[in-house]
């Protein structure tokens, strides 16, 4: 059948449909569904409607309440801020709206669509922008061995009602090869009120990882009771014992090769470092002051402004695992409720967040991560511009093809000497 003999078709059956009776309508709907192949509706809204009047267009819907400008603020305020979870992006808007008032000009009837709008919607009027993040894993660990007797494994769950009980992790910069001294980022987050402190040092040593330590325990505003690492030869070692022993700091471990264990850190190395300083190669003492500026402007503006969660419980419920969490909260607020906190250094920190303004820190953030940017070594297979010229000279017998994409181990590297050598 033609589209002009469905429309004579229809048109005809038209006109029996008005005059017939309810059980003959129902005869008639089926037939004409069985010739012409529309849906049952679709028919009974086309003989319904008037003769002359034109076919009804899509429903409307619900009409839109958050429109562009809400949703250009939201953006705003959600790229300054690191690109936060809903949930937390949902409690740091009181805190950061003041400033984005005056930033983005926003009106009060949009002040007021963004301090009611949900976290749910927040996630629907976001979700392009989301797809466009990704994300990327990176790790280089060596096992140590020495003194790890005397040093117990934690493999219980953390379970503390007071600051102070941290867990840390060293995360390395080296790019695409493990050749010579570069930069490591030593991060450390207190299980009790997410607190984050982290610093770069010059290659992994016992001492300089030490003198981290003891940096970022000097930054924290309550006592360090107690660090859990790694296995690593960066921590276990007899200077960090002693360390920790002199300072009455309780010392514990991870089990080799199970992440899991310092879940709390692995999490920060990617939200607070790797996120931030991505995979390249840093190797200079002017990239090293660039980053520990970075660090001091990051402490301020994760700490401060952005709000973090911390899990509650998790629930089976058949193949599904049901996680819920307590309300979010800045790692600030959090410390500010613990009697165990400096009240001085606390009172310091409140001052401070009144008097800063967030957009300004984040966006300072962001130009001296492009500045550090520019001092990365992005030179492939090459030793580091700066070290010492024997280091070099003992890099250089290595061949090129070792060190271009999959680091060898040091057995490898111990190989490819010899073979060279000879």
């Amino acid at each position: 059948m033609g589209p002009q003999a469905r429309q004579e078709y229809l048109a005809q059956m038209r006109e029996r449909y008005l005059g017939a009776s309810r059980r003959a309508k129902g005869a008639l709907l089926t037939e004409a569904m069985t010739v012409t192949g529309y849906h049952r509706k679709a028919l009974i809204r086309a003989w319904r409607r008037p003769d002359g009047a034109p076919p009804r267009g899509p429903r409307p819907g619900r009409p839109t309440r958050y429109g562009p400008v809400v949703v250009r603020a939201l953006r705003a305020v959600w790229t300054a801020a690191g690109y936060p979870w809903s949930r937390r992006l949902k409690a740091l808007l009181p805190l950061w709206l003041p400033w984005a008032r005056r930033r983005l000009a926003l009106s009060t009837a949009t002040e007021v669509l963004l301090r009611a709008i949900s976290a749910r919607q927040m996630d629907r009027v976001l979700a392009a922008d989301k797809r466009t993040i990704r994300r990327r894993l990176y790790g280089r660990t060596a096992p140590g061995t020495v003194l790890k007797h005397h040093i117990p494994i934690k493999t219980d769950h953390w379970d503390v009602t007071e600051p102070g009980f941290t867990e840390i992790d060293l995360v390395s910069h080296s790019g695409d090869r493990a050749d010579g001294d570069f930069l490591h980022s030593l991060d450390l987050t207190d299980i009790h009120t997410t607190w984050v402190e982290t610093c770069a040092v010059l290659g992994k040593s016992q001492i300089r990882v030490q003198e981290g330590l003891d940096t970022l325990r000097q930054q924290l505003p309550f006592v360090l009771r107690g660090i859990d690492s790694d296995n690593g030869s960066e921590f276990i070692n007899a200077h960090l014992l002693k360390y920790c022993r002199a300072h009455a700091i309780q010392f514990t471990r991870g089990r080799p090769y199970k992440k899991d264990d310092n879940a709390h850190i692995e999490q920060k190395n990617w939200t607070h470092v790797r996120k931030r300083m991505g995979y390249v190669r840093y190797d200079s003492a002017a990239a090293l002051a660039a980053m520990n500026a970075v660090y001091a402007d990051l402490r301020l503006l994760q700490n401060l402004f952005l709000p973090s969660v911390k899990l509650q419980q998790k629930e089976r419920r058949g193949a599904r695992l049901r996680r819920t969490y307590d309300a979010p909260q800045t790692p600030l607020d959090r410390v500010r409720v613990c009697p165990q906190a400096d009240l001085d250094k606390v009172a310091a920190l409140v001052r401070q967040r009144a008097a800063l303004d967030p957009f300004v820190l984040a966006a300072r953030v962001d130009a001296q991560l492009a500045q550090l940017y520019t001092l990365a070594n992005h030179q492939r297979g090459q030793a580091p511009s700066t070290g010492a010229a024997g280091t070099r000279a003992k890099n250089a017998r290595v061949p090129a093809a070792l060190t271009l994409k999959n680091t060898p181990s040091p057995v490898t590297l111990a190989a490819a000497r010899r073979s060279a050598a000879r």
